[in-house]
């Protein structure tokens, strides 16, 4: 019996919004640069949430030791600050569902893997007024480490343990575990092949976002 949530947490890419097709036109910006063709959106799609790093080593195949890489990240990630907000929009039904949520001024956050230069003006772009963001780089540390989640929860004015945490990743299910939070793993999120995402150290694995939205709806 899962517990009741008194706040609801999500990770940004993949799980609340998705932003893949305007990472994915950022990617093939760089590939275009170097003379080479676009990658098929559903290639890139399945690296976006793991950072800017994978996308470049997926686009060039240069690794973050190689002396390129850090350029080709920079440049990836200044294309992608032009275009982050075209493309990217709540995942449905979870927009309709947030929006009630908000309008009820019922508590709810953001913890991500995602500087804070791209997500902060991703989420006002989008409307979204979440009572917390963490974001990449505001702690000495980040997911899977529990403590952004525990700031989450602090800012909300809520205990860890009261909190879903809702991912498409399993390092999110490891900081939600770690810091004693309900692990909620999606599989509509960005998920590399072959990887089973029902192998994740999840306390509930939710298919596609209509069957989340059903579950938070009776909340």
């Amino acid at each position: 019996m899962l517990a009741l949530p008194e706040a609801i947490l999500f990770d940004l890419d993949g799980t609340l919004v998705d932003t893949a097709p305007d990472l994915a036109a950022a990617t093939n910006v760089l590939r275009r640069y170097h003379g080479l063709d676009s990658l098929p959106f559903e290639v890139i799609r399945g690296q976006v949430s793991n950072g800017g790093s994978a996308l470049v080593t997926l686009a060039l195949g240069l690794d973050v030791a190689h002396p390129d890489h850090a350029a080709s990240r920079t440049r990836l990630l200044d294309a992608y600050e032009q275009t982050l907000a075209i493309h990217s929009r709540v995942f449905t039904p979870l927009d309709v569902w947030l929006n009630d949520w908000q309008q009820q001024s019922r508590p709810w956050g953001i913890v991500t893997n995602k500087p804070r230069r791209y997500a902060e003006p991703l989420i006002e772009a989008l409307a979204l007024r979440p009572g917390a963001l963490l974001c990449a780089d505001d702690l000495t540390v980040k997911k899977p480490a529990p403590e952004p989640l525990w700031e989450a929860a602090r800012r909300l004015g809520i205990a860890p343990e009261a909190c879903w945490y809702v991912g498409d990743h399993v390092r999110d299910m490891e900081a939600a575990r770690a810091a004693g939070m309900t692990a909620v793993a999606v599989g509509y999120g960005y998920i590399s092949e072959g990887d089973d995402y029902r192998q994740w150290p999840a306390d509930v694995w939710f298919d596609d976002c209509a069957a989340l939205v059903k579950a938070l709806d009776a909340f």
